[in-house]
């Protein structure tokens, strides 16, 4: 949600130029941080995070999402929106047609595979803007996990992917053109501030009502979500 209305606002105002979108990414990764704290301990009152799983997997994630931020860097405002708009269908379809209890295998995988996955979350998630719960809750039931406790665990890889790709936008887009005014390379301050102040302020109410709704309901819901978004991104880039 945060990079479409990021992006709406930056291209509406004309306050920015071609690095719009990369700074909508950005900035949307550093209010990351905050609501991912705030969901997570939210997630843990109700005991829905595995934490083995979040401990293992973490430093892959953040790797991964340094690697995204330096991908995006270099990638052009129109390429960055195919990027975005294609995985986010392909993790919407995943959440919306495949059988509720369609599985890979049943338990989290670990050694090799483990990085891999782990990276690749990172990377995409930054390259998108989002938390871990797109692709990381993804991978999680895709491993035979819960919804509910595959978006607990994956709100923490939001604070790794958040903190780490932020860090990465504002270094890689230091320099760049196009940028809206008092950005930080591509994170755009005022912007963060605003945002990061409301999206924490609702995170515990987002994360009480995730572990309310019945699943199913959730995992269509939010593939519809992402389906809109998507679209929504790839049509105003061109």
């Amino acid at each position: 949600v945060l990079v479409l209305v990021l992006f709406y606002a930056f291209t509406v105002l004309g306050v920015g130029g071609e690095g719009d979108l990369h700074t909508a990414i950005g900035t949307s990764l550093a209010t990351i941080v905050v609501t991912a704290l705030r969901s997570l301990a939210a997630h843990r009152k109700h005991g829905a995070v595995d934490e083995q799983v979040l401990r293992t997997w973490t430093p892959w994630v953040a790797l991964g999402a340094v690697a995204g931020a330096a991908i995006a860097g270099v990638t052009s405002m129109e390429g960055l929106a195919l990027v975005y708009g294609v995985l986010l269908i392909l993790v919407a379809a995943q959440m919306g047609l495949l059988p509720e209890r369609y599985v890979l295998r049943n338990d989290m995988p670990t050694g090799w595979t483990r990085g891999v996955l782990g990276s690749l979350i990172g990377l995409f998630s930054a390259m998108m803007g989002v938390g871990g719960g797109s692709l990381g809750g993804m991978t999680m039931t895709l491993f035979g996990r819960p919804i509910h406790q595959a978006v607990a665990t994956a709100s923490g890889f939001g604070v790794a992917i958040g903190a780490a790709a932020a860090a990465g936008f504002v270094v890689f887009g230091w320099d760049a053109p196009g940028r809206p005014p008092l950005s930080l390379g591509y994170v755009n301050l005022p912007a963060a501030v605003i945002m990061g102040t409301m999206t924490s302020l609702s995170a515990p109410l987002g994360a009480r009502l995730a572990h309310r709704l019945d699943r199913r309901v959730l995992k269509k819901a939010f593939a519809v979500y992402l389906l809109a978004t998507a679209l929504s991104v790839v049509i105003k880039a061109f």
